[in-house]
């Protein structure tokens, strides 16, 4: 894979990126070529080796057609949980290491329903953060929309999975709740005809008597 000068490129955990320079230098008796990257969140300058992009993750900027998928995964009410702290986080942080737009949805949801049930950790409110920013950065550009524009339509596509997943937990509660219910008629009506039974039985006891 290889990028042009000018081209706008996705740099894991920070965003979207322009390539500004491609040099060559040479380190460890190799010739190598770099791509000197500006970071517009910050208008930071990192250095990529070519030889470094599938380890560091960069690739091209999203199509049209990936952000509508973006928005179809934001949307879909699928929302992983862990329930101990330690193992979100490392699959989180493994996630936003991929630089994937569809894995970093999966960490802005996960997280987006943990802050409805409880306050962030510190450590995970920055990754939320990052997360958001890392999407709308890239959703902006794609679009052509500024940020703020974008970031709403992340936000809207959040409360539509939110709320997709409480009529779906709704659901399964009333099927319990109907379940359980049916069962408990069933025993009742059970017990009854084994008293009618028993009572029948002592009747005839007593006439053969």
């Amino acid at each position: 894979m290889t990028f042009e000068v000018g081209q706008k490129v996705v740099y894991p955990n920070h965003g979207v990126s322009v390539v500004e320079e491609i040099s060559s230098a040479s380190f460890d008796d190799t010739e190598h070529n770099l791509y000197h990257l500006r970071l517009l969140s910050n208008n930071s300058k990192v250095m990529v080796p070519k030889d470094n992009l599938d380890l560091v993750g960069l690739r091209p900027l999203g199509d049209k057609a990936q952000i509508r998928s973006l928005f179809d995964n934001l949307e879909n009410g699928n929302i992983d949980t862990y329930k101990d702290w330690k193992g979100r986080y490392k699959q989180n942080l493994d996630k936003m290491k991929t630089g994937q737009l569809e894995e970093v949805a999966e960490v802005l949801k996960n997280l987006c329903l943990v802050s409805q049930k409880k306050s962030l950790s510190f450590r995970e409110k920055k990754m939320y953060e990052r997360a958001k920013y890392f999407i709308v950065s890239e959703i902006a550009h794609v679009k052509d929309i500024d940020e703020p524009e974008a970031e709403k339509l992340v936000e809207g596509s959040l409360e539509v999975s939110l709320e997709k997943l409480r009529k779906a937990k709704e659901k399964v509660a009333k099927a319990e709740a109907e379940a359980e219910a049916e069962a408990e008629a069933e025993a009742a009506e059970t017990g009854t005809e084994e008293a009618e039974e028993q009572d029948a039985e002592n009747v005839a006891t007593a006439v053969a008597n």
